[in-house]
């Protein structure tokens, strides 16, 4: 029995049975009835019933308009393939669109030509530290292999151009290997003039950039620090004089996630690949145990897509399936934590397993902090790493580094919550805190919204024992863990935890604040605490692939015709998070990939 698609396994971290949920098995059932009305039949090479009307064969079929998907159609086109592309949203663009496109890719021409003193063995070494043996090495070669190719390719056949993101470091740059002034990129500035009227369908930002001015990934370290510091002062002025250069150039600038969704499908525009929007997978068809093709919703009719060389899922992870979430991670969980696209729920996993594969890393996702604000949440990167803030459990304590990788602060979340509730954690500030730094949206001095208050988001006390009253924590361990927390910082060495003892956790923090950067006494009222969650940026587990990107079996054998990347596929990273694009480097560098195996090239 694999231990991912067992209803009655045990969790590796708290041992404990678990029955499946009713959502599981209503779902499960659910699934199954799609299977049967459509003939599918996982991978037994049973003969099947026919399949709905014929919409199109092609050489290859992608599932999802995201950065895996889009990647492997602009690759499979180049190799002079027939390709179409589905796309459940009525946008393209996906996750990936929504985010900040870090992109972590060791050893590209980007990188290199900035002189990044990279080498395949320093990556080599490093992935190996941080992956550990979750992913099997070959995996992990493949990955560090292909993708600086991949990077190159993408430049070559589409408007996109990137640039270094300087300064910030790997997540573990002591491990072997690892480099403190860190390998990602970014989208560097793209015109959505290129797109035409198709701009009009790309997913939009997670979160918008202030109207009037171009502002990258890298500078939202300096924006959070603009009334405190010259720097950060200086940046901000540099993105208005590019919005305003932009503006005066006609242009619509895109940025992060935005420039590189539009970029990719302005390459598939020109290489005439069609991007079916409003196109749901509905399963996917093997005939003699090979898949064949895909069953796609189309303008509300069920059709079927042939594919001759594969089918490449691309579709997303299942972040915003609420009975995947149940049956797969640790409680407690929900959709309305996740900043993932909210058309994610799995689709593409599910039928990847119907037809066969087997899954892996069901348990995991790409995990952070966030604060649940009214709507949607906000996934905290700066905010709880700045000096002048800290994190504490119900128990009114500190229990992690706050300024370390924000999944391992999730991970110790969970962990420890079975014993020691840790969710919700509170994020505790100060009013200097606040009168230094942005926060969220919302500059320093000014108000915080009054929703947020109302919510139970935030809070907001003149003294620590009223703000532990308010928010459920014994007043006087509340008292005791901020004056600890204020000598450590005051000494700037955080015995405890070790904030600030590697370089990343320097990233998001203030260099005028000495003699640690990540530490600072809270000590002018009034104090402010905001509620901390298990959020994501999507899931990390799916079906589980080889180094060619082909989907498995749970013996290992791959299922013919039928290769997944991106957050449809375990995650080459396992449990772990090498830097800043360890999700969209891999989906990208996968679904090339797995286009130039369908194509016969691999």
């Amino acid at each position: 029995m694999n231990p991912e698609t067992d209803p009655t396994r045990r969790t590796e971290r708290s041992g404990r049975t678990e029955l499946p949920s009713r959502r599981g098995v209503l779902a499960g059932a659910a699934a199954a009835g799609v299977a049967v009305g459509v003939g599918v039949v996982a991978g037994q090479g049973t003969a099947q019933a026919a399949a709905p009307p014929l919409l199109g064969t092609y050489d290859v079929v992608v599932i999802g308009a995201g950065a895996a998907g889009m990647t492997a159609a602009l690759t499979a086109a180049k190799q002079g393939l027939t390709c179409v592309v589905v796309e459940k949203a009525p946008t393209f663009g996906g996750s990936a669109a929504r985010s900040g496109a870090g992109i972590w890719i060791p050893n590209n021409s980007v990188i290199l030509a900035a002189g990044v003193p990279d080498t395949p063995a320093k990556a080599a070494a490093y992935l190996a530290a941080v992956v550990g043996p979750d992913v099997p090495a070959a995996r992990q070669q493949a990955f560090l292999a292909h993708g600086p190719a991949m990077l190159s390719f993408v430049m070559a056949n589409s408007p996109l151009r990137f640039r270094w993101m300087e300064g910030y470091s790997d997540y573990y740059p002591e491990l072997p290997g690892g480099l403190p002034n860190g390998r990602s990129i970014e989208p560097d500035q793209l015109d959505g003039n290129v797109l035409g009227a198709e701009l009009a369908n790309l997913n939009p930002p997670y979160l918008a950039v202030p109207s009037g001015m171009v502002v990258f990934s890298a500078d939202y370290k300096w924006l959070a620090l603009a009334a405190v510091n010259v720097k950060g002062a200086a940046v901000a002025v540099e993105c208005l004089a590019r919005g305003t250069r932009a503006a005066l150039r006609g242009e619509v600038p895109l940025t992060m996630g935005q420039a590189l969704a539009a970029g990719l499908r302005a390459g598939l525009a020109s290489a005439g690949v069609p991007v079916w929007l409003n196109t749901p997978l509905t399963d996917l068809y093997s005939e003699s145990g090979t898949v064949t093709g895909a069953v796609v919703t189309r303008n509300g009719t069920p059709g079927f897509l042939r594919a001759r060389r594969g089918v490449i899922v691309g579709s997303g992870g299942f972040e915003h399936n609420a009975a995947m979430r149940d049956q797969y991670q640790q409680q407690p969980i929900g959709t309305e934590w996740t900043v993932g696209a909210k058309e994610n729920t799995g689709d593409g996993i599910r039928a990847g397993e119907r037809v066969g594969g087997s899954l892996a890393l069901m348990d995991d996702a790409w995990w952070g902090p966030a604060i649940p604000l009214p709507g949607e949440p906000y996934f905290c990167l700066a905010e709880r790493t700045l000096p002048g803030g800290l994190l504490v459990n119900a128990a009114g304590s500190r229990f992690v580094n706050e300024a370390g990788p924000y999944s391992d602060v999730v991970h110790t979340m969970y962990e420890r919550d079975v014993t020691d509730p840790d969710i919700p954690a509170w994020l505790i500030v100060d009013q200097n805190y606040r009168n230094r730094y942005l926060f969220k949206d919302i500059a320093p001095t000014f108000v915080l919204p009054a929703d947020w208050y109302n919510s139970g988001a935030a809070y907001k006390a003149w003294t620590v024992d009223a703000l532990a009253t308010a928010i459920g924590v014994p007043a006087a361990a509340l008292r005791t863990t901020v004056s600890r927390f204020n000598s450590l910082a005051l000494n700037g060495d955080d015995t405890d935890f070790g904030r600030g003892d590697s370089a990343y956790d320097h990233y998001y923090t203030d260099p005028a604040v000495l003699p640690n950067s990540c530490l600072a006494p809270l000590w002018l009222p009034p104090y402010y605490a905001f509620r901390i969650v298990p959020g994501d940026l999507g899931t990390k587990g799916g079906l589980r692939t080889d180094a060619r990107a082909r989907v498995l079996r749970t013996d290992g054998t791959p299922v013919p015709g039928l290769y997944a990347a991106g957050n449809a596929s375990a995650a080459v990273m396992g449990h772990s998070y090498a830097g800043a694009g360890s999700t969209i480097g891999p989906a990208m560098t996968f679904g090339y990939v797995a286009a130039l195996a369908a194509a016969g090239v691999l």
